[in-house]
């Protein structure tokens, strides 16, 4: 078992990781709160594998828990599954001296994440990520929230969970496409922050952990992204969600929008920063050894990608601010990125965006 401590200054954490660690999820978030009611958030298709394993281990330290399940899928990710989720927390008697629990992937962390921070005004949450990407990423920082119809991520707040508890084992469950697409996000630290990382892929727990240490650095020294240090953080993200936005939440998972976003970036960085083309092409194979999607297809309009990155958050006021590499391991956020730039590295998408 390995701990990273996510060290702010308010309310520092940890992130737990471990084999066969979902059984012990009740005497971790016991050492962090006298709670008494618990709401246990997960969705159709965690639960079904992991729910009661992870419920038994809360009611053993005194939990009295309330499971809410949601429908799987980005779809879920939406003011409705919120209220909803919210009025069932109601009728079950859960009020500010409750916690909860958020059991699954990056949708149900984000959401359940961004429940904790308005039920009663906020009360306290543990994430127990079972993805690549939830346990690498999304898990750590304390980013919830969830999707407006015209845009990624726009309605949420910041609220670190007490403890994340993540276990490797989770992931053998993952379906293939599941498992790969966590890796775009994997890509991306080593991308901004770890280089060596590209050739270290295959160790699975050494490889989380790296990741969770990277993410809590930056976060340590950035929770509220008010520095552009966080910002590197969305190296692929500004084009990836566009797309993503644009094909309608569902049709990709989400590191496949941000494989598509992470190959323009590294072309952007190409053009714009002086990236050698050697460190593009290692950013390139890693994608693809992960069998992660590269080409646009010619029914997403450019148009409708474009309109989506007008709502990113990353824009300030019409200035766009844009995550570069000028070698593998050094990001910046660039103002040099104009539209006309995005434009065109789109459209290099529908051809790989390699050339």
């Amino acid at each position: 078992m390995k701990v990273v401590n996510v060290g702010l200054t308010r309310a520092p954490y940890d992130v737990v990781i471990g084999n066969d660690l979902l059984d012990r999820c009740g005497e971790f978030l016991r050492a962090e709160t006298g709670a008494q009611k618990c709401a246990l958030v997960s969705d159709t298709n965690v639960y079904d594998l992991y729910g009661e394993r992870v419920s038994r281990s809360l009611e053993k330290e005194g939990f009295d828990v309330l499971e809410v399940v949601i429908p799987a899928g980005e779809t879920s990710k939406q003011m409705a599954c919120v209220s909803e989720v919210c009025e069932a927390m109601v009728r079950g008697g859960l009020d500010r001296s409750s916690t909860l629990v958020a059991l699954g992937g990056g949708v149900v962390g984000d959401l359940a994440g961004f429940v904790a921070a308005i039920y009663y005004r906020g009360i306290p949450f543990m994430q127990v990520p079972t993805t690549v990407v939830a346990q690498v990423d999304s898990s750590v920082g304390g980013k919830t929230g969830v999707n407006a119809q015209l845009g990624k991520n726009l309605i949420g707040s910041f609220h670190q969970p007490l403890v994340v508890v993540a276990d490797p084992q989770a992931l053998k469950t993952l379906p293939e496409r599941e498992f790969n697409e966590g890796f775009a996000e994997v890509i991306k630290h080593a991308a901004i922050r770890a280089p060596d990382m590209l050739d270290a892929l295959d160790d699975l727990e050494p490889l989380i952990v790296r990741n969770v240490e990277i993410k809590a650095d930056i976060v340590a020294q950035d929770e509220y992204e008010t520095l552009d240090l966080r910002a590197l953080l969305n190296f692929g993200h500004t084009i990836g969600h566009g797309i993503e936005a644009a094909a309608g939440y569902g049709r990709y998972l989400h590191g496949e929008a941000i494989s598509l976003g992470l190959v323009a970036a590294t072309r952007l960085s190409v053009e714009k920063a002086g990236l050698p083309s050697q460190d593009a092409q290692k950013i390139f194979s890693a994608l693809r050894r992960y069998n992660l999607p590269m080409a646009l297809p010619p029914d997403i309009a450019t148009a409708d990608i474009l309109a989506a990155l007008q709502k990113d958050k990353k824009f300030a006021g019409r200035t766009i601010r844009f995550v570069l590499l000028r070698a593998l391991g050094d990001a910046f956020v660039s103002d040099n990125v104009h539209e006309s730039d995005i434009l065109r590295a789109i459209e290099d998408l529908r051809s790989n965006g390699l050339h």
